[in-house]
């Protein structure tokens, strides 16, 4: 007859390789998540001042060049200068407002889902004190 073996087959130093193995696949997926988390922290889109000016600013220069082209190309197929332009230029001014104000909704949105980036004021938990 054959006796079971309190270590299933494997020697000692077989079970410290396997708990050592183990603990660092541990150690390293913890650090994999620190980096993940601290990754996200930062954000996919960079939200400095100046990225966020040229962002709103081409925005708006890109509706009313778009806006101005399109009244252009009007006058110039039905005849109608200068009123086709002056019409879709004000028109893509309107769409650029639009959009600056679609993208800074946007921002607000971003900056209050992650209080990490430092762009709005801190919320506290614990009450202020008071005052006597």
């Amino acid at each position: 007859m054959v006796n079971p073996q309190d270590n299933q087959g494997r020697t000692e130093s077989a079970g410290g390789v396997t708990r050592d193995l183990a603990s660092r696949i541990a150690s390293a997926q913890r650090a994999r998540d620190i980096a993940a988390k601290g990754a996200a922290a930062e954000g996919g889109r960079d939200n400095t001042g100046l990225a966020r000016g040229l962002r709103l600013g081409s925005e708006f220069a890109a509706a009313i060049l778009v806006g101005t082209g399109i009244g252009y190309l009007a006058d110039l197929g039905l005849g109608t200068s200068p009123w086709g332009l002056l019409i879709m230029l004000m028109v893509g001014f309107a769409a650029g407002v639009m959009n600056v104000i679609r993208a800074v909704n946007e921002m607000n949105k971003e900056a209050q889902a992650s209080p990490a980036t430092g762009a709005g004021p801190e919320q506290r938990d614990d009450p202020p004190a008071e005052t006597r």
